[in-house]
């Protein structure tokens, strides 16, 4: 693939839900910087809503990269950065705070997704939706051993214990994929709060079917159709296929 981006068109969404009362969610929509985030705060009032606002703050300082390789690096030092605010403030507090991460970077016709926790990454391609991200539960180690189902683990009383998180130890956890993007790629960043809801079928349906902000809208209201007990926070960029115009820089991109 060559030099000239394919087009973006993201957008992003976030919620509190029909029962919490604050929206400890944060988001990043950087079509600029080809960088898009999803972050899920925890520890509480006034404490998990900083968490996740401390990573959206300092990715959001990442700027024009020379490369996919120096967005990495960017995105992993802003992140560092985050982790040690993070630290601090829970030390300062004598609470442990945290958040859940889940990033697209993309640039040079190149996308990696980073994640820590269970905030996930879909990417819809050829009609296809698979999850990219693999959550950081405790369920899952448990599915990936073997030692119970898929049905069991949709009602194991402790699915939402996240195993990785920013924030909860100096060094950070992180997982990442990588990969070649196609014109018509669709990505979906999203919260627990949208697959507590919503199927991945629900989602694929959603995302192809209307625009990046239409598509965000109707599966917002999708979860807080069907009670909404979380947070929600979703983030869908699709890619372009170019033949209406790309645009002339590698990271150039429409929001």
């Amino acid at each position: 693939m060559n030099n000239v981006a394919l087009p973006f068109e993201s957008f992003g969404v976030s919620h509190k839900g029909c029962v919490r009362e604050l929206n400890e969610d944060s988001y990043l929509v950087e079509p600029e910087t080809g960088l898009w985030v999803v972050a899920d705060g925890m520890g509480g009032h006034d404490a998990g809503e900083v968490a996740s606002a401390s990573i959206v703050d300092h990715l959001a300082t990442i700027g024009i990269a020379s490369s996919a390789p120096d967005l990495r690096a960017r995105f992993e030092d802003r992140l560092s950065r985050a982790n040690a605010e993070i630290r601090r403030i829970s030390h300062s507090r004598g609470v442990t705070i945290g958040s859940t991460v889940a990033a697209l970077l993309a640039m040079d016709g190149r996308f990696a997704c980073l994640w820590a926790g269970d905030s996930r990454v879909y990417l819809i391609r050829n009609g296809s939706i698979s999850q990219i991200s693999k959550d950081h539960t405790e369920v899952q180690e448990l599915l990936d051993k073997g030692m119970i189902s898929a049905a069991e683990a949709l009602a194991w009383p402790r699915r939402n214990v996240i195993t990785h998180a920013v924030g909860v130890s100096d060094e950070i956890v992180i997982d990442f994929q990588q990969g070649e993007i196609m014109p018509g790629d669709i990505f979906v960043l999203s919260t627990d709060g949208l697959t507590a809801h919503v199927t991945d079928a629900e989602i694929e349906a959603a995302a192809v079917s209307a625009t990046p902000q239409a598509a965000c809208e109707n599966l917002l209201q999708m979860v807080l159709a069907r009670g909404g007990t979380d947070n929600v926070t979703i983030v869908l960029v699709k890619i372009g296929d170019g033949r209406n115009g790309a645009y002339p820089g590698p990271s150039r991109a429409e929001g």
